[in-house]
């Protein structure tokens, strides 16, 4: 086992997996940007190194002043949590030719599973069922109107290196295909680097679910369920459940094989997610893989009792997987709430000084975050600022505790969606799980 972990992140992810190491026995090295030096990662950590200024791209995207950090407090290894360099396989090589251990898969695993064109090619020849398209990326105009007629309108353009919603059009009209692929061939070109586009089915009314994996390095993966994410704005989750409330054990058995399936056809070790679309006719389809932790992995832990983090260590110090296939067992029911620093009606971010700040406590309650009294929002990062979680024997428990819990929360000082998840939680049709991943969009007009 490690002796000495560096946290490449910062926020709640960083705190959670601070809690992993104590409970291991590892010390930890945090890094901070100097926006977070009064940040509760850098306050609990063993040891802390500052490695640069405000912006991402001076500070946690800096791969030498990572690194850097890492020899000088004498690291071994370095857990990215999710987001900034987790899925970033040059950083992986970087690390691993300095002797670092990287607690995630394999740089080719997240480069298979990065390029979305060819991640489908792989899936298609692991017998993964993915939507009807594209064989890979379109070379033109010609090819696009050829796939588009073969598989029916609507279809949707995609980035190639694409994730989070960018580089991603939908078309219902042919006479559109042309301006809407120009439009997410720029897109992608400035977010990702890379303008290759693909086409796959659009599906009007689908649930986005997604599978959690754990394998190690001796070929042994397991699936620990599904959660379900289909509330979302944007592409970006806001409340997540565990287990899905639609699929029945049958659909969870196939949903999960598929998902090892995924996960083997890349040597995938570690922790991962395998992201489906559900369609109301039963049928499922390969989205994406996630090859890191996922923000709302807690809801998983909540109904297996497994400690996704501590694995994650586990697993890159050599360890077997000891647990097996037929000892996962869903007990319960768990929902998430993100809570953002943001305007709940436009949505903007909303960044400064916390003034006041009451988390809720009681039965089937957990709040990961790393927000107090007296915190200063920044500007630079993502706005969430917690992680709202609830328990309960079944759904209509889980989601009694988090209304309850919502209700005991208290954040001033600055805006938050606190109100927005009050307002769905109240709604007839979340209530009775009648949704898809259009709820929101028509949730938010009415």
């Amino acid at each position: 086992m490690f002796k000495k972990i560096l946290i490449a992140n910062r926020g709640e992810i960083a705190l959670r997996i601070i809690w992993a190491c104590k409970d291991l026995g590892i010390s930890t090295v945090a890094v901070y940007s100097e926006a977070d030096e009064l940040a509760l990662h850098r306050r609990f950590a063993d040891e802390d190194v500052c490695i640069g200024p405000a912006p991402s791209a001076q500070s946690y995207l800096n791969i030498p002043a990572i690194i850097s950090a890492a020899e000088i407090s004498g690291a071994e290894a370095i857990h990215p949590g999710y987001g900034f360099l987790s899925e970033n396989a040059h950083f992986i090589e970087v690390a691993e030719s300095c002797g670092l251990q990287f607690i995630g898969p394999s740089p080719d695993s997240i480069r298979a599973m990065g390029d979305k064109a060819q991640a489908r090619k792989t899936m298609i020849e692991a017998g993964v069922p993915v939507l009807p398209g594209s064989d890979g990326p379109i070379s033109g105009l010609e090819e696009a109107v050829k796939v588009a007629r073969e598989i029916g309108l609507p279809v949707i353009i995609k980035a190639s290196a694409g994730g989070g919603g960018r580089g991603m059009r939908v078309v219902h009209r042919e006479e559109d295909l042309e301006k809407q692929i120009s439009t997410a061939q720029s897109e992608a070109e400035i977010a990702f680097g890379n303008g290759e586009v693909y086409i796959e089915k659009f599906l009007t009314g689908p649930r986005h679910i997604e599978i959690q994996i754990l394998a190690d390095h001796f070929g042994n993966t397991l699936h620990l369920g599904e959660r379900e994410c289909s509330i979302q704005r944007r592409h970006q989750k806001v409340i997540e459940e565990a287990p899905s409330p639609v699929l029945d054990e049958k659909t969870r058995k196939k949903m999960g094989e598929a998902a090892v399936l995924a996960a083997k056809a890349t040597d995938y070790r570690g922790a991962g997610t395998v992201e489906f679309l559900y369609d109301e006719d039963g049928s499922f389809y390969f989205m994406e893989m996630n090859t890191r932790i996922q923000v709302e992995h807690g809801v998983t832990e909540l109904v297996t009792g497994l400690d996704l983090v501590k694995w994650q260590i586990r697993i890159a110090a050599g360890a077997t997987l000891s647990v097996k296939q037929e000892d996962v067992r869903l007990k319960g029911h768990a929902v998430e709430c993100r809570i953002n620093a943001e305007d709940p009606v436009n949505f903007r971010p909303s960044p400064g000084l916390i003034d006041y700040f009451h988390l809720p406590g009681g039965p089937g309650v957990r709040v990961d975050s790393a927000a107090y009294a007296g915190y200063r929002v920044p500007p630079h990062y993502d706005s969430m600022i917690a992680k709202l979680m609830t328990f309960g024997a079944d759904r209509e428990e889980a989601l009694a505790r988090m209304r309850r819990a919502l209700g005991f929360t208290v954040i001033e000082g600055i805006s938050t969606n606190l109100t927005l998840h009050q307002k769905i939680l109240e709604d007839p049709d979340f209530i009775k799980a009648n949704f898809s991943t259009q709820f929101l969009d028509a949730f938010l007009k009415n």
